[in-house]
């Protein structure tokens, strides 16, 4: 990380003129923390980070412990990490109901976002062009509230039919060369077509297909906690 030398020394030169030069070295420290933070996110919180995605977030069929949010606060809380993982998950979501309840979403004033969506317009094999439009709209505005973005990719069901399928997937490749996306394939990755981390619908993950995707997604949450 870089840090802007001129913020530094501005706010170590003036800190120095309030409590003397003995206590440089902290003031030093404080000084380097406090220009590295995320604009809008406070030194002295953690930084908030909205899951805003359908029952794949919400923890569908799950006891609540054991849901994606919880689990991956857990995860990054035994990491020390200074991360709160904000639940906008809504079962049944599709793309239009999450670009609907956006700004009811973004009530919590996050630092950034995941975003996780498409199942559900894939499995009620809903207009992909749709599907873009939609998601186009949420990263936008996401980005014109300068929230940086973890966009989480999908599939469509095989039995949609192969040319629906290619149509699907190609939104999400056209949205992760945006500038700017933190790129995740693959929610289910490692998951799907794996039944003994499945639930009985072959569609959601029992508890130990979450701490696969947990164990994946821990090191790219840091690192959108980490983006300006």
């Amino acid at each position: 990380m870089r840090f802007p030398s001129h913020r530094v020394w501005s706010c170590l030169h003036a800190t120095r003129r309030r409590h003397g030069a003995r206590t440089v070295f902290p003031l030093l420290l404080a000084c380097l923390w406090a220009v590295s933070a995320p604009p809008g996110h406070a030194a002295d919180r953690p930084v908030r980070i909205l899951a805003l995605g359908d029952s794949l977030t919400a923890g569908y069929g799950l006891a609540h412990a054991d849901g994606f949010v919880p689990r991956l606060q857990a995860a990054l809380d035994a990491r020390g990490d200074a991360i709160t993982i904000l639940d906008g998950g809504v079962s049944g979501d599709t793309s239009t109901d999450a670009l609907a309840r956006l700004d009811w979403a973004l009530g919590d004033n996050p630092d950034a976002v995941i975003v996780e969506l498409g199942g559900n317009d894939g499995l009620r094999g809903l207009d992909p062009a749709r599907m873009e439009q939609n998601l186009t709209t949420i990263l936008d505005r996401l980005q014109q509230a300068h929230l940086p973005v973890l966009l989480s990719g999908m599939y469509a069901p095989p039995n949609m039919g192969a040319g629906y399928s290619q149509s699907f997937r190609a939104v999400f490749e056209r949205l992760s060369h945006r500038p700017g996306i933190l790129w995740d394939p693959f929610f289910l990755d490692g998951v799907a077509a794996h039944p003994e981390l499945e639930q009985a619908d072959h569609i959601h993950p029992n508890p130990a297909g979450v701490a696969v995707i947990v164990a994946r997604m821990v090191p790219l949450v840091e690192r959108l906690a980490r983006r300006p």
